[in-house]
């Protein structure tokens, strides 16, 4: 009996990790279902509530790198405990915003503190678990984040409509202080050895977050004002220019790192990146996959709340709880079956999995200018299942290519191609969406600053004919569907075609090299290009 008591008590460092990962997805679509009453709230722009969405996402992917690099040298446990308080804060300014300026502001604060969390969960995990727990604990892990999107939008809708928009963000606190609870109680601390004078690469970190930062803002500057604005180019040349320059710096610092383990000396700066990862196929594929796969399963579904809003007069409970099948789907698949997909080698579970999202998105093309809400059911649920194929294989995956003292920059490199993922996705498919709409009205006579306010989900208080907005929706609609299956479609053959691996669950004990790899272990690389084994855990030789 004591011994099955302390197994019960083993799980609950999992529950804090999976509690706030699951909030920090959450509120990647909390807001989607709530956009339409923030925009008549806070009289904000199309392009405002872009932002709203967006800089949440940006701020995440940007930081996430750093993020991880801190937690590998100064504590796990500390970062994720810090990045809490930060997004509790910071979730409270969101509800406090009086206009769209200050929502967007606190929602990038929102997003630094959600990197923080992020980038220490997955390696807490590998720390904390070992063998067959451990992948019984990324199944569960990637069960929660899999269904916290879907679960997004319905928790916002439900919110929005009985409570306030506002308190999409004041749940945040009770939760925050319910996982704080737990982690101080139950999580113990982590860290990676720590090389003579390693420390974080500052300036990889500001070069990445510029390029992700200016990248989004042109593409969405823009989508709104033309091509041919000043802003938007210039921040697209600039996000050009700071990402030639990330490479140059991480090529150096990677150098640097590999001069100092031959010698055993200090090396300075952790890469926040090491480029010669991007050199296993597998790897370069794994993150591929998770920047496109984020961007095709999720990024569309805030175009189809403010259809269902704006053009069906869904409230936002019901418009959440439409997309909700493909959060419970997600949800059962991982839960039931993700032990079982651990043991597979990762390219089938995986690259099925990203098939299936394709189909998934590409059968939403049946909406059309009469279609109801049903219309988007099997979609949902085909892309449950795809997801709760995919996520919980791609985030282990991605993790074993490091050595577990790396864990936090593995994590970290995933997690960041998934939120960038996400944010370009929104960014881009606004484009495309509000591109589309205001085309079709436009032709048909409907003055562009109406287009634009049906584009932005205000489309009862612009005066355009229903058959007409109704039109519109379908046109954008279908071609951000189409956008978001051909990409998953090419991204799972892509994997399926590349990725090598092992189950995730062939060397979770053995040897600290922690689940399944995909292809050959990381090496290090003299200037002159040779590479040097790394002895710090078994090599394995690449599996068929």
């Amino acid at each position: 009996m004591e011994n099955e008591n302390n197994r019960d008590r083993s799980w609950w460092p999992l529950t804090a990790l999976c509690l706030g990962g699951f909030m920090l997805l959450i509120d990647v679509t909390i807001v989607n279902t709530a956009l339409p009453r923030m925009a008549t709230s806070l009289d904000a722009s199309f392009t405002s509530l872009q932002w709203v969405v967006d800089v949440y996402a940006v701020a995440l992917a940007a930081l996430l790198l750093v993020a991880g690099s801190l937690a590998d040298l100064h504590g796990r446990r500390r970062v994720f405990v810090t990045g809490l308080v930060l997004f509790a804060l910071a979730s409270l300014a969101c509800g406090l915003a009086p206009d769209a300026g200050t929502l967007i502001a606190a929602r990038a604060v929102q997003g630094v503190g959600a990197a923080a969390v992020f980038a220490a969960n997955a390696p807490l995990i590998t720390a904390t678990y070992q063998g067959r727990d451990r992948g019984i604990a990324f199944g569960v892990w990637g069960a929660v984040n899999g269904a916290a999107a879907g679960c997004g939008l319905a928790l916002g809708g439900v919110l929005t409509e009985y409570v306030n928009w506002r308190a999409v963000f004041f749940v945040n606190v009770p939760l925050t202080l319910i996982a704080l609870w737990i982690t101080f109680r139950t999580v113990p601390e982590s860290r990676a050895p720590r090389r003579p004078g390693a420390r974080v690469d500052r300036a990889g970190a500001v070069l990445f977050t510029l390029c992700a930062g200016t990248l989004t803002y042109g593409l969405v500057r823009g989508g709104d004002a033309g091509w041919s604005d000043p802003r938007a180019a210039g921040s697209l040349i600039v996000s050009v220019l700071a990402g030639a320059a990330f490479v140059l710096v991480e090529r150096a610092r990677s150098t640097a790192r590999a001069r100092g383990a031959a010698h055993d000396a200090s090396a300075g700066p952790e890469p926040l990146l090491d480029l010669a990862l991007l050199r296993n196929r597998s790897f370069a594929v794994l993150m591929a996959t998770a920047l496109l796969t984020q961007a095709a399963a999720f990024a569309h579904f805030i175009y189809s709340a403010l259809w269902a809003q704006s053009v069906l007069g869904m409230s936002p409970l019901e418009a959440g709880l439409a997309i909700l099948p493909m959060a419970g789907f997600s949800f059962l698949v991982a839960s039931l079956f993700g032990g079982r997909l651990q043991r597979l080698r990762p390219q089938y579970p995986l690259g099925l999995g990203v098939l299936v999202i394709g189909a998934g998105v590409l059968s939403q093309l049946a909406v059309a200018p009469e279609s109801s809400w049903t219309v988007l059911l099997p979609g949902c649920v085909l892309i449950g299942v795809g997801v709760g194929m995919a996520v919980p294989v791609l985030i282990s995956a991605a993790l074993s290519a490091l050595p577990p003292e790396r864990a936090g920059i593995a994590g970290g490199a995933v997690n960041t191609f998934r939120q960038l993922g996400y944010a370009l996705g929104v960014a881009v498919l606004g484009t495309v969406f509000a591109g589309r709409v205001r085309e079709v009205l436009t032709g048909h006579g409907v003055p562009r600053a109406a287009a634009e306010a049906v584009g932005g989900g205000r489309a009862r208080e612009a005066g355009v004919p229903m058959e007409l907005v109704r039109e519109a929706f379908a046109a954008g609609l279908d071609r951000i569907f189409l956008l978001c299956g051909a990409a998953a479609l090419a991204s799972g053959a892509a994997v399926l075609l590349c990725v090598r691996g092992r189950a995730a669950t062939e060397h979770g004990s053995g040897g600290g090299s922690g689940a399944g790899r995909p292809e050959t272990p990381e090496r290090d690389h003299r200037p002159d290009g040779a590479a040097v084994p790394d002895t710090r855990w078994p090599v394995h030789s690449p599996t068929p």
